[in-house]
């Protein structure tokens, strides 16, 4: 399985890259909405994207509206992982086509929970 880590902060990609390595996952990453919508273009769709919200150049909520909008990326699984808090954030990710949301900070075991719940693991 593939995932595209999303979010400006290159600590968070490795925390992330390399929990999503311990679940067998091969990752790419990408540090905003632009480059990871040019990073989906090169390597093609991926099982799940994990996706921050606060980014420069494209945010979150728009690389979700931009992939949602494109056939080729309707199986992908997104996971919004972000310090957004608000439930009318929540919603509207989830409005927007997000298969779960995650509010950081963030353990191993929630993240790893909720791939579970969208039926990536078992």
């Amino acid at each position: 399985m593939r995932v595209l880590i999303i979010d400006d902060s290159r600590a968070i990609r490795m925390i992330l890259g390399r929990d999503m390595r311990g679940l067998g996952f091969e990752i790419f990453e990408a540090g905003n909405g632009l480059e990871a919508l040019e990073k989906l273009q090169e390597i093609g769709a991926v099982d799940l994207a994990l996706v921050d919200w606060n980014m420069p150049e494209m945010n979150g909520y728009e690389f979700l509206c931009a992939a949602r909008s494109k056939a080729e990326l309707a199986d992908m699984r997104i996971m919004m992982v972000t310090t957004e808090a608000e439930i009318s954030h929540m919603v509207k990710a989830l409005e927007a086509g997000a298969n779960e949301y995650v509010i950081k900070p963030f353990n191993k075991e929630a993240i790893e929970e909720k791939i579970r719940l969208i039926g990536l693991i078992s």
